[in-house]
């Protein structure tokens, strides 16, 4: 055993009170049981919180996630709650010219499009869809693992020790910090960029077009879509410290500078200083765990991986992560260990390549987009104009974005990109396109 696993009780094979527990019940979590619970699986979700509370996360679904969504009957609900359409992924000059434009509308799928909504509706639609085999409770900690006599994960321990829950497969669910995945002997390391996210959320139907405006500045990243009910979320890159103890008239200087700096959201100059009483100051981390499953348990979500926000990945790859499992686990005996931990297995070689992929576009956008160094801002203005120059690289990145497929940049596009070797290839990939 490892040290993670002598912590733990064991206990021998018996009956089990779910096919399936899942613990937490944030996007991954609920995804996963939307999915599993269409298998006819017996499926207990569990999250320590009782009440989700506002949070600005997790609010742009790429048309991917979409497909997914519509399939397991949550996607209506999210269009019947106003859920806002975004054709377009823009990286702008601070004047608002375009540096790199990335049409969805161009990729050959049903839904070209993201949709924007609020994370708690977007969990609220989830919750909706769970089939009668899924079973969900609240205020519920999971403090241990239950092992049985081969080492096996087999359940969970709640509450201190008083509760004792047995699975076939237990499904950590459970965030960036996630105690099963330390419980399981699993790591991750978590690494903060050196910026935060200011999050506004502005009121009052200022002009803002159908789509994710991300303005690349001297100052790092402005990032700017539309919300339902005439409001508008605002992303603005901060140091950790810059608004440390800021007052009212420093946050009003603050506000004069960033409009100074980016003239393109001049519009929202009014809206912006009305906002900054509500503001979130968020942290940005990046990790992938170099292994996802021990047996009897696999990583899902944000207990898996985490990427910068400004690619909006991090939620719908979580999403991914549970049609993937459930897809693996459908025609597995759940009841014979040796087939559930070889479905986990096959789950785990899917997903960390898809993983990997993901990781590595989201930080290169990242890198291109928050860089405040003159050499840095000079490197990812170059790169997003020459794939900008580019019909096929264009493509390519919103093919990728979209979370439909990932076709990563070879050594000889990022020559291209840079100007070094012209495009010779077709205009187009052999991915389908209008």
């Amino acid at each position: 055993m490892t040290a993670g696993q002598r912590t733990t009780g064991q206990r021998p094979a018996g009956p089990v009170d779910a096919d399936i527990v899942i613990c937490g019940a944030g996007v991954a979590g609920l995804a996963a049981a939307c999915a599993l619970g269409r298998l006819g699986l017996d499926v207990l979700l569990v999250e320590k919180q009782r009440y989700q509370p506002p949070v600005a996360k997790g609010e742009v679904l790429q048309p991917g996630s979409l497909n997914l969504l519509h399939d397991w009957g949550v996607l209506g609900a999210l269009e019947a709650r106003r859920a806002v359409r975004l054709n377009r992924l823009v990286a702008r000059r601070s004047d608002g010219s375009e540096l790199l434009a990335m049409d969805f509308g161009q990729l050959d799928t049903e839904r070209s499009w993201m949709l924007a909504h609020d994370y708690a509706t977007i969990l609220e639609c989830l919750g909706e869809s769970l089939g009668p085999t899924v079973r969900r409770e609240g205020g519920v900690l999971v403090d241990d693992l239950l092992r049985d006599e081969h080492g096996r994960v087999a359940g969970v321990r709640t509450g201190g020790g008083g509760r004792e829950i047995r699975a076939r497969v237990v499904l950590a669910a459970d965030g960036r910090s996630s105690r099963l995945r330390r419980l399981s002997g699993m790591t991750a390391d978590p690494v903060a960029y050196g910026h935060r996210l200011l999050c506004l959320e502005l009121s009052g139907k200022p002009p803002v077009a159908d789509e994710v405006s991300a303005y690349v500045t001297d100052r790092g990243l402005v990032m700017v879509y539309p919300l339902p009910d005439d409001r508008i979320r605002v992303y603005v890159q901060v140091a950790a410290d810059e608004l440390r103890k800021a007052d009212r008239a420093r946050l009003r200087q603050w506000c004069e500078a960033l409009l100074a700096d980016v003239p393109a959201i001049g519009p929202l100059a009014g809206a912006l200083q009305d906002g900054l009483d509500s503001r979130q100051l968020l942290p940005v981390f990046q990790f992938r765990a170099p292994s996802l499953v021990r047996p009897g348990i696999a990583l899902i979500g944000e207990a898996a991986h985490g990427v910068h926000p400004l690619a909006a990945q991090g939620m719908n790859t979580a999403i991914g992560d549970a049609a993937a499992l459930a897809s693996r686990l459908a025609g597995a005996d759940l009841a014979s260990r040796t087939a559930a931990d070889a479905a986990l297995r096959a789950y785990e070689t899917e997903r960390l390549e898809r993983i990997k992929g993901i990781h590595t576009m989201s930080h290169n956008a990242a890198r291109m987009m928050t860089s405040t160094s003159r050499s840095g801002r000079v490197f990812g203005r170059r790169l997003l104009s020459g794939t900008a120059r580019s019909g096929r690289l264009r493509y390519l990145t919103t093919y990728n974005m979209s979370g439909l497929g990932m076709r990563p940049l070879g050594p000889l596009d990022r020559l291209v990109q840079f100007g070094v070797l012209p495009e010779r290839r077709a205009a187009m990939p052999l991915l389908g396109a209008r």
